[in-house]
């Protein structure tokens, strides 16, 4: 079977790379360069000569083939246009959603889908194949689960799809690291937004959108406790950056038309603290749920949440939690599981007034 492995110089992919050469595959490794620090070189570190360099050594160890492909444009035309334009209207992008859907399993596909049998990556997550088409599992490591940033892969996606580490505890992929003696087993884990690399957030921020002073007021009263710099660098339920004494001090609404900040001691004072909003336009990656309950994510990570979904329209549905959020922010993105199997998701969008 003909294997194209995306490879990113981090330990996970590299194990995937192994696992799918100790399968007896004939295995291709793909660097997909994307970085934008050639372009904003001035705001931070450039990190992806370091990574290359450890892709290298992984691909020569067991003599497999490396293409480096550069997807700079394809990720500004499909990732990060969408994340400046989120900001600048006030919501919180969830970039690495689109990172996956758009360009490693998008862009990378239309490159090279007709010359290989599937494509693998090192995520967290697993995929079941079946006659009846391809499931998205969460992974056994409820902390590195990543299937929250696979929601919005189409069938068409996961159908060519292998995660090859994704039966794995990160314990058991360091320890693999090891045993194949791999040139970057002690290497850390990146974090961070798909696309910056070592470039800080607030910088990539302010150098697309500027900055423009406004009021920080105390949602109880009404209050001027303080300035902002600009609302795109706040999200709702942040509570750190707000840089104010007599804290902790929580984001609890803000308002784009008057370039205005509310925040309070009390987050379950937060309009925002909702048991119930609307989903917007839903990916579905093996079918359409029913009307009913499911546990949902309403951010990546290991808690999940009860939930009832009804569907209002074919691009809208109604979440009921049954506990309030008091991070729910618009255009965050909120994802549906059936016990293991995550379903897909839709944009949040929340229902409470803004601010006067």
């Amino acid at each position: 079977m003909k294997v194209a492995v995306l490879i990113s110089g981090g330990v996970d992919s590299s194990v995937a790379l192994r696992r799918m050469v100790d399968e007896g595959h004939e295995v291709t490794a793909f660097y997909l360069k994307i970085w934008l620090e050639d372009e904003l070189a001035f705001l931070g570190e450039c990190p992806w000569e370091e990574d290359l360099d450890y892709v290298r050594q992984v691909c020569e160890q067991v003599n497999v083939p490396l293409e480096v492909l550069p997807l700079q444009k394809e990720y500004w035309d499909r990732v990060v246009s969408y994340t400046i334009a989120e900001l600048q209207e006030g919501r919180t992008p969830s970039p690495d959603i689109f990172c996956n859907q758009r360009v490693k399993f998008g862009a990378f596909f239309e490159k090279i889908s007709d010359e290989f049998d599937y494509i693998a990556s090192g995520h967290y997550a697993q995929v079941e194949h079946g006659e009846d088409g391809s499931r998205l599992l969460k992974a056994p490591d409820p902390v590195k689960d990543q299937t929250y940033f696979l929601s919005h892969l189409s069938q068409e996606q996961l159908q060519k799809i292998l995660f090859p580490i994704g039966d794995l505890l990160k314990r058991e992929v360091r320890e693999l690291a090891e045993s194949y003696d791999l040139p970057n087993k002690k290497r850390k884990d990146s974090q961070g937004i798909c696309f910056l690399g070592k470039i800080k957030y607030p910088d990539f921020v302010k150098y697309h959108l500027g900055e423009k002073d406004g009021d920080i007021i105390e949602f109880e009263t009404g209050k001027k406790l303080g300035t902002h710099n600009g609302i795109w660098f706040y999200t709702i339920g942040q509570r750190q950056g707000i840089g104010l004494h007599g804290g902790p001090w929580y984001v609890v609404d803000k308002n784009m038309d008057s370039n205005t900040i509310a925040i309070s001691n009390n987050r379950n004072a937060n309009p925002a603290a909702l048991d119930q909003f609307i989903m917007k336009a839903p990916n579905w990656v093996h079918h359409e749920p029913v009307n009913g309950s499911y546990d949902v994510k309403l951010r990546h990570g290991p808690k999940t949440i009860q939930a009832t979904i009804e569907k209002l329209n074919p691009s809208s549905w109604q979440v009921k939690l049954i506990e309030s959020d008091g991070g729910l922010a618009d255009g965050q993105f909120c994802i549906i599981y059936d016990k293991n199997e995550c379903l897909g998701g839709g944009m949040i969008q929340t229902q409470h007034d803004n601010l006067n």
